[in-house]
């Protein structure tokens, strides 16, 4: 097949197969590209799409990044399975194999390096919602008896959201503190918007945790121990946990 080379991750040679069925991309099943010691995992696409001005455009077409989106991330979940990849940016896209080598030259220090520091390792995403608005939930708010009933009822209903945004803060912060304590590396990310994530609740916390494989099963039961304790004692915050996943935010690649 003939086209563009769409890289999706750069990693250490690893004896384990792929799926069998994996497709990538446009369609089509990866392979390995080797080039000192280290493997890309590449796959053809068509230039109609890839090359760089239709690319600019795709771009801008929702349903179509979705769908690369969806499968540029099947193929990392994949990779996961058998290894540690380091995770490229979508759409990262060279002529041929030559360009993809010299790619792999230019970074292979980078590379090594950072495939060293997250070997063994996953990423898990945690996320602290302060729950929707009393005035928003589906209970009707008591009808004012007058302007001054109203202002009343409002101001109290505004210090509740406060004091309620206050508490998830604190909880956050410290659910924070103790992950980070047990993971090797964390990364606080700028919280979701919930018009675009479609998510309710405030998010007040969104986090990523760079964690062992071999201690992943203990820092997911202190995460679901913190979902027991707000579920008993302050039903307004949630805790969403997750992963594991392909340190994304650790590989030093954009987004």
């Amino acid at each position: 097949m003939t086209g563009l080379r769409y890289v999706y991750a750069v990693c250490r040679p690893f004896g384990a197969p792929l799926q069998s069925q994996l497709k990538g991309v446009a369609g089509d099943p990866p392979r390995v590209l080797t080039h000192h010691g280290l493997i890309a995992v590449v796959s053809h696409v068509p230039e109609r799409d890839f090359a760089e001005e239709p690319l600019r455009r795709r771009l801008e077409d929702l349903d179509w990044l979705t769908e690369t989106a969806r499968a540029h991330q099947s193929v990392i979940d994949a990779l996961t399975v058998v290894t540690t990849p380091l995770p490229l940016r979508l759409a990262t896209v060279f002529r041929d194999d030559s360009g993809v080598r010299v790619m792999m030259e230019a970074r292979e220090d980078d590379f090594r390096r950072t495939l060293d520091r997250l070997e063994g390792r996953v990423e898990w995403g945690v996320k602290v919602y302060a729950e929707t608005e009393p005035e928003e939930r589906d209970e009707p708010p008591q009808k004012a008896a007058s302007g001054r009933d109203y202002l009343r009822q409002r101001r109290m209903r505004v210090r509740a959201n406060e004091d309620m945004w206050k508490q998830t803060e604190e909880f956050a912060d410290h659910l924070h503190a103790a992950l980070s304590a047990y993971a090797d590396d964390s990364r606080l990310h700028a919280p979701q918007n919930p018009a675009l994530s479609g998510v309710s609740g405030r998010n007040v916390l969104n986090a990523a945790y760079l964690v062992s494989r071999n201690d992943s099963e203990e820092f997911v039961e202190l995460v679901d121990r913190s979902k027991d304790e707000t579920r008993l004692s302050s039903p307004a915050i949630r805790v969403e946990l997750t992963g594991p996943w392909a340190a994304y935010s650790f590989a030093g690649e954009e987004s």
